[in-house]
C-alpha cells in the first residue's frame, strides 16, 4: 500500500516538471530573436556636495595711495625790520614815569621797571621823548605775583589820554584794547595763548611790529595775532600792570630794543 502511494507521488512531480518544461519553450518561442533580457540598472548614489575651496589670501583691490596736501611756506610776518633805533637797559631812571603811592609803584632798580599796584589798581609807566610811527619793538616781561585775570602788557601809540593797550592775562588769554580820550573799548577779543604765561612766576619777550593801522603782536618771537585800526598813527611807548582781583600784582620790564621798519603794502591789482 505504501509503495503504490509513493509511486503515484513521483508520478504527479514528473507531471508537474513536464508542465513548467512546457511553459518555458512556449514563452522563449514568443520572444523576439534580438530581444535581449532586461539589465537592472545600478541607481548611483547621492552625488556629495563639492568641497568649498578656502581661500587663504583673497583678492582686493589696490589702495590708492593717499596724498598730503603741501602747504606753502608761511610769510614773513615782520619783514621789513632795520637797524636799531635805539635800546634801554633801564639803566637811566629818569627815561620813564616812576611814581610811588599806597596803591602802586613804578620805579627802576637793577636795569629793570618793577611795577607793583595793590589789588584794583592800574598802573602805566611810558618812555619820555620818544615818538614811534613804524616800528618793530621788543622787551622782555617776568611776572611775580599774577593770579587769573589780572593783567600786564605794552602800550603803544600814546597820545595823550589816547592810546592802544597789548594785555597779557595771567589766564593765559591775550586781548586787544584802544582807549581813546579815556574810553575804553576791546577792539580784539580775549583769545588763548600757549605763549602767555599762566601766572607767575613767569616770563614772556613780548614783540610789536606797527606799519601804518596795522599791528601785530609776537610772543617769544611767535606770531599772535594783527589788527589794523586807523585810529592813533604814531605815539609814546609804554608798559602797564592791572590788578583785576583782590592781590596785589608785580610785575618786571627789561631790555628793550626799537627797530627802525622800512615796509610798504603790496598794491593789490585791481580786478577787471
Amino acid at each position: 500500500m505504501r509503495r503504490r502511494s509513493n509511486l503515484l507521488a513521483n508520478k504527479g512531480i514528473a507531471s508537474l516538471c513536464y508542465a513548467l518544461l512546457a511553459m518555458t519553450i512556449f514563452l522563449s518561442a514568443c520572444l523576439p530573436l534580438d530581444s535581449t533580457p532586461p539589465t537592472a540598472t545600478r541607481v548611483p548614489p547621492d552625488t556629495p556636495p563639492p568641497t568649498q575651496t578656502i581661500i587663504w589670501f583673497p583678492p582686493s583691490a589696490t589702495p590708492t595711495l593717499q596724498t598730503f596736501s603741501t602747504h606753502t611756506a608761511m610769510p614773513e610776518m615782520n619783514p621789513g625790520i632795520g637797524a636799531v633805533a635805539f635800546s634801554d637797559d633801564f639803566s637811566d631812571a629818569t627815561a620813564w614815569d616812576t611814581a610811588v603811592s599806597d596803591q602802586g609803584s613804578a620805579a627802576i632798580s637793577r636795569n629793570r621797571l618793577t611795577i607793583v599796584v595793590q589789588p584794583g589798581i592800574y598802573l602805566a609807566s611810558l618812555r619820555h621823548d620818544i615818538t614811534l610811527g613804524n616800528f618793530y619793538a621788543e622787551i622782555t616781561a617776568r611776572t611775580s605775583l599774577c593770579r587769573a585775570e589780572d593783567n600786564y602788557g605794552i602800550i603803544v601809540r600814546s597820545v595823550g589820554s589816547s592810546f592802544y593797550r597789548f594785555v597779557l592775562s595771567c589766564n593765559g588769554f591775550v586781548h586787544v584794547e584802544r582807549i581813546k580820550n579815556g574810553t575804553k573799548l576791546i577792539i580784539y577779543e580775549p583769545v588763548p595763548s600757549g605763549d602767555a604765561p599762566p601766572g607767575a612766576p613767569g616770563e614772556v619777550r613780548v614783540g610789536m611790529w606797527a606799519v601804518g593801522s596795522e599791528m601785530r603782536l609776537f610772543l617769544n618771537d611767535r606770531f599772535q595775532f594783527s589788527i589794523n585800526d586807523k585810529s592813533f598813527p604814531s605815539g609814546a611807548f609804554g608798559v602797564f600792570a592791572r590788578s583785576m582781583g583782590d592781590t596785589p600784582v608785580t610785575v618786571t620790564f627789561s631790555d628793550l630794543t626799537v627797530y627802525d621798519v622800512d615796509y610798504a603794502f603790496p598794491t593789490r591789482t585791481p580786478s577787471p
